[in-house]
């Protein structure tokens, strides 16, 4: 006879985390809250490929870029899944990456996570020392990038449909939300 085990709301840990079924689901940790995201529609799915492609093109050999789910682990109660985070090539662990802050964290909008990603991550992402925070939303074509100076995140550009970002940090890079969203044709050549 199979054992079930119930946790109270709060209670839940890492080692609960990694036991958790792997079903399409991104489960998330925050001071022993589960976080449970469902699978993201085509349009953030094609935003996540081009920004992962463009990230990939422009990083140096010391750091790495990955996509969801890959865990951040900054502490012992909490896992998060950025869509997108570059860090050291060092800092990489099986599990993700722990106890070391990452470069940058990036989240694209939906209408299930909107206010997760704009209000609560702003905060963890801060709090953990993620250098950089970019919010990245498909449906108005535009992308805020923050940075942390001193311990508090500050805009560092708001850029619009049409317009293109110039990061420097994690690494310099171009981003153009509009081009993020487009379908890319294929021709049959």
């Amino acid at each position: 006879m199979e054992v079930v085990h119930t946790l109270q709301p709060g209670a839940f840990t890492l080692a609960d985390l990694d036991e958790l079924p792997d079903d399409g689901m991104r489960y998330e940790l925050v001071d022993g809250q589960l976080l449970v995201t469902p699978a993201p529609l085509a349009i953030h799915q094609r935003v996540a490929g081009h920004l992962f492609v463009r990230l990939l093109d422009g990083c140096p050999e010391d750091l790495e870029v990955f996509f969801a789910p890959f865990d951040f682990r900054p502490s012992k109660q909490r896992s998060l899944q950025p869509d997108l985070l570059v860090c050291r090539a060092e800092d990489v662990r099986p599990k993700g990456v722990e106890f070391c802050p990452l470069l940058l964290a990036v989240e694209i909008l939906s209408p299930s996570t909107r206010m997760t990603d704009l209000l609560l991550k702003r905060g963890l992402y801060e709090e953990a020392g993620v250098t950089s925070y970019w919010l990245i939303d498909p449906e108005a074509e535009t992308l805020t990038a923050l940075e942390l100076v001193d311990g508090v995140y500050l805009e560092r550009a708001a850029v619009k449909a049409g317009e293109t970002f110039r990061a420097d940090l994690p690494f310099p890079v171009e981003i153009s939300p509009s081009e993020l969203v487009q379908k890319v044709n294929r021709s049959a050549g």
